[in-house]
């Protein structure tokens, strides 16, 4: 499942703002295009390993900081689907 990993966090550390945007929407996500593109430019800028929990909860932590607890929130909620489907 190594492999299966290190696509989903090459695609996390790589994405863009309408990326997110668009995998948000089927998931009812509440995150708007300024968020979006706040949350991916900062997922671009750490390379974060989201199978690991502890960089997981780091991360939402610094979300949170820039969007705010709610969106954070709501970010977690698609890394944990991403992660569960492994």
């Amino acid at each position: 499942m190594k492999i299966f990993e290190n696509i989903v966090n090459h695609k996390i550390n790589n994405i863009t703002g309408d990326e997110l945007l668009k995998y948000a929407e089927p998931f009812k996500l509440d995150i708007n295009k300024k968020q979006a593109d706040k949350i991916a430019q900062y997922l671009r800028s750490k390379k974060v390993n989201i199978f690991n929990d502890k960089e997981r909860v780091n991360l939402i932590k610094e979300i949170a900081k820039v969007t705010g607890p709610e969106t954070a929130k709501e970010v977690n909620k698609l890394f944990v689907l991403f992660i569960k489907d492994k």
